[in-house]
């Protein structure tokens, strides 16, 4: 085999260390710093010619640099004659953005694939995308994996009396009734009405929660409004307890004062974000391991799918 090479950005750098652990793999070496005038600066410090090459790189805040150092650490690689090149973006940012939701708005989502296809990216790896078809924005294979790989077994260990899931919106019923399945039980959806952006007002709940542990889930977790909101409803309609599964911790704004003051009990994200600092309510799961199996198969041409099966 021609041998693989891991590099990371610097969106978060404990996640691609734990990913080259489970790897038993070091982190290849380059120099990512910044010029005076803000500008990025990369220079790859060994040889990848001839390599697979895997970069890890989250393009979660600061965003827009974040998302330049994963294309111009990208174009230094394929100037160096690497074989292959896989971006391994655990949060994928603009996910949001994904259509015209209004006139004269761009789809910024499709805009960044096309800037990550130019740049030379042969291949994506993220989990648990705000839309499933952005998948289609790229003409290359993205691997969109799965956070309930993860959310199961830790749910599964609480041995949760009554546990049901919901759903925060309408958007998300097929996320939370693919979890559902997964754990054999029933669930319910949170019918909001969002007023404007990062704003959202909860208004009624679809389905019985009388005497249930609630399982809120969804693929991230912002400025922790709808979550808040939604657990306090489904305590005000007789939930023992609301817990919330979020792939996701962008917690941006007043996220984590919401958090601790709020009726949600107990917050479980994963660590594709850094935290900007910690609560006794938020609990971070790594999928670090999910990451490295994947590198592996896709460096061993083997299934990734046969990974969530």
């Amino acid at each position: 085999m021609r041998g693989y090479k891991v590099f990371a950005g610097t969106a978060n750098p404990e996640f691609a260390k734990r990913v080259a652990k489970h790897l038993s793999l070091p982190l290849s070496a380059a120099e990512i710093k910044r010029f005076s005038d803000g500008e990025i600066s990369v220079q790859v410090s060994e040889s990848v010619r001839g390599k697979d090459v895997f970069i890890i790189q989250s393009t979660c805040a600061p965003a827009n640099i974040n998302l330049m150092e994963l294309l111009i650490l990208t174009d230094a690689l394929r100037r160096s004659s690497a074989n292959s090149i896989t971006a391994v973006v655990p949060y994928f940012g603009y996910a949001r953005q994904d259509r015209k939701a209004a006139p004269r708005v761009p789809i910024t989502a499709k805009l960044v694939a096309n800037m990550m296809q130019t740049a030379g990216i042969d291949r994506v790896v993220t989990i648990d995308l705000h839309a499933g078809q952005i998948q289609g924005f790229f003409d290359i294979p993205v691997d969109n994996l799965y956070g309930s790989i993860v959310f199961n077994d830790y749910v599964k260990a609480k041995n949760l009396k009554n546990p049901i899931i919901a759903s925060p919106d309408i958007g998300g019923v097929a996320r939370a009734r693919s979890f559902a399945k997964l754990l054999g039980v029933d669930m319910v959806i949170v019918d909001k009405r969002r007023e404007k952006a990062n704003e959202s007002e909860v208004m009624n709940i679809i389905g019985d929660v009388a005497g249930k542990d609630v399982i809120l889930v969804d693929d991230m977790i912002d400025t922790a409004g709808t979550i808040v909101k939604a657990a306090e409803v489904l305590k005000k309609k007789g939930a023992t307890s609301v817990m919330a599964c979020c792939t996701h911790a962008v917690l941006s704004g007043p996220a984590y004062e919401r958090i601790a003051k709020g009726e949600l009990d107990e917050l479980v994200v994963t660590d594709t974000i850094p935290l900007k600092e910690t609560s006794e309510k938020i609990k971070v799961l790594s999928v670090a391991p999910v990451f490295a199996e994947v590198i592996r198969r896709v460096y061993h041409n083997e299934s990734v799918n046969g990974l969530f099966i």
